[in-house]
């Protein structure tokens, strides 16, 4: 009796808690049904709560000394957020008629979207197009605008290739990059530092969580979450040098009526890049907020490449420039001594090659023949090192290969070598004819200005090599840095130091008695230089000139090259000059032109 009478105790209390249960729950039906039947009326009937991303600020580009280079502007763009049901073909037609933009485009977004994010249609509307759409929401249901940064290049074409530009993530780059976060209608980084540091730039969105109505309209908004800007660069590039030396291209070219160049300035004791020109250049804005078909045509057609940033992958024969490495090679290898005499008679007595335009300097040794670039003594050099150890010397300068710019699409350049003709020529045998036309910066040999600049940036640093580079820092929203980029030395000239010092020596008289003198007399600055000349199948030759300074203790750089300029101490030196009066901060008068090299 006694566990029966426990069992049926057990038993009602169970029951107790089941009627509790089933009571509380009545209750609480009744309580929504009663006093929250209204609002859940409402989000049956067909509203939803979405969230409405809030795109994040890019972060900006400072100069070094603090000058702001690229920065945002508030901008609208107009996008359609199909939240309750998808967005009509009359809607569609009325958003492309209103926007300009193509219903097959639109159409194409809609059909490649998936989530809840907004499908931009046209970002940086004007504000009339805002107008129309806010003030006939009946019309286009589902068309919202948003308000998003726009990125504002606030000099225009001016270090264009450095900055490069933004643009709508395509299919093909959302594919590789969703892995990372990125989604449909992000604007990421298509070219120059934009590209390179787009995960540092872009930031993390914010949003909003709204409840809409059927009609896809916003009833009220539940929460908010700011979003964090990205962070910014602060470059090595100086505002003041960029604008002067992009100012003298410009005049340059202008004056000798040519179309493209590309100039560099560094440091060569940090290998940070002080300026940086490529010329045609582009305005990114274009891009920022959309780039017309017609404009886009008008950059794409232009046969002198204007998207090409021509001072990391324009490669061009070095042409007397070369001869650094040359003479470098010559004197460490021992198959010339600096003070041997070698006659110069116009041509050489192996090879029936000469100096420009016949000219004879009769007997020079070392230092003249740099100072006054004179092929025959550089040719007897080639003649003496072989193509082999030619090669080896371009390659421990760093030619041959990218130096590692923080900035896309480096090109390699190009060392002449016996294995390069076996591998793309059917007759592959090497000539003495082309280790000849090798030691003076011709034949197979390719660089880019920016690998011109390192060449003599090693021999201003006494041999060390630095990789060039253009963010100094890295600096959070909140002002901390987050990154200092510190110099990178990347290798020594493995020559004697007395080696170093007789190129030195050449290149200086470069400037006082020799290719560039004329343009260099009553410069206040102590300057080294070296002109150049590169033939050109196509046209006219492409003039060079690359420089340092000051003499004793350089902190600047400068390579130069004009396409189709001619000789480069006509159509470079003077640009050279410029960019080296405005690091100085002299302004000096131009003299009159130097000689034919």
């Amino acid at each position: 009796m006694g566990e029966n009478e426990e069992f049926n105790g057990r038993l009602r209390v169970l029951g107790f808690l089941v009627v509790l249960v089933i009571a509380v729950l009545i209750g609480r039906a009744g309580y929504l049904q009663i006093y929250e039947g209204d609002t859940y009326a409402r989000l049956a009937d067909g509203n939803r709560i979405r969230i409405i991303p809030s795109m994040a600020p890019r972060g900006t580009f400072f100069d070094r000394n603090g000058e702001l280079l690229v920065t945002n502007r508030p901008g609208f763009a107009v996008s359609l957020l199909p939240l309750t049901e998808p967005i009509s073909d009359a809607v569609i037609y009325r958003v492309s008629d209103l926007v300009k933009v193509p219903v097959e485009d639109i159409k194409a977004k809609i059909a490649a979207h998936v989530g809840f994010n907004p499908i931009r249609i046209k970002s940086d509307v004007t504000q009339d197009i805002v107008s129309v759409i806010e003030e006939q929401k009946s019309l286009y249901p589902g068309v919202v605008i948003e308000v998003q940064p726009i990125r504002n290049y606030i000099y225009h074409e001016k270090a264009a290739h450095t900055f490069g530009y933004v643009s709508e993530i395509n299919d093909t780059e959302l594919e590789k990059m969703k892995a990372d976060g990125y989604k449909t209608g992000d604007i990421i980084g298509k070219f120059g530092l934009e590209k390179i540091y787009d995960k540092e730039l872009r930031g993390k969105n914010g949003g909003e969580q709204v409840e809409v109505d059927v009609a896809g309209r916003p009833v009220q908004i539940l929460g908010k979450k700011e979003p964090i800007p990205g962070d910014d660069l602060v470059l090595t590039i100086d505002k003041n040098l960029q604008l002067a030396a992009e100012k003298a291209v410009d005049e340059q070219l202008a004056l000798i009526h040519a179309n493209a160049a590309a100039a560099v300035a560094l440091d060569p004791q940090t290998g940070e890049v002080l300026a940086l020109v490529s010329r045609p250049a582009f305005d990114p804005n274009l891009f920022a907020h959309g780039i017309s078909t017609k404009d886009w045509n008008v950059l794409n057609n232009n046969p002198f490449h204007p998207m090409d940033n021509k001072a990391i992958t324009g490669e061009y024969p070095p042409g007397s420039t070369f001869k650094i490495v040359t003479g470098t090679a010559a004197l460490t290898e021992g198959v010339v001594s600096p003070m041997e005499k070698i006659l110069d008679t116009g041509r050489h007595w192996i090879i029936p090659k000469g100096n420009a335009e016949g000219e004879a300097l009769g007997w020079i040794d070392f230092t003249q023949a740099l100072a006054h670039s004179d092929n025959v003594y550089f040719y007897e050099m080639g003649n003496r090192l072989g193509i082999d150890r030619l090669e080896k010397y371009a390659r421990m300068f760093g030619l041959g290969a990218a130096t590692g710019i923080d900035l896309p699409y480096e090109a390699d350049g190009l060392v002449a070598n016996r294995r390069y003709k076996e591998k793309n020529f059917e007759d592959g045998e090497w000539y003495l004819s082309e280790t000849f036309d090798a030691a003076i910066g011709q034949g197979f040999n390719l660089v880019t200005p920016l690998q011109a600049a390192m060449v003599m940036g090693e021999i201003a640093a006494d041999g060390k090599r630095y990789k060039p580079h253009l963010v100094k820092r890295i600096v959070g929203p909140d002002g901390k840095t987050v990154k200092d980029v510190a110099p990178e030395l990347l290798s020594r000239l493995e020559v004697p130091e007395n080696v170093i010092q007789l190129v030195q020596n050449g290149l200086h008289d470069v400037t006082k008695y020799g290719t560039a003198a004329s343009s260099f007399r009553g410069f206040t600055i102590d300057i080294a230089g070296k002109t150049g000349t590169a033939e050109n199948p196509h046209g006219r030759d492409h003039g060079w000139f690359v420089a340092y300074g000051p003499y004793s203790s350089p902190n600047i750089v400068v390579a130069v090259i004009v396409e189709q300029g001619g000789f480069g101490s006509q159509s470079a030196v003077p640009i050279g000059r410029k960019i080296l009066e405005a690091a100085f901060g002299v302004n000096q008068p131009s003299a009159a032109l130097p000689s034919k090299q």
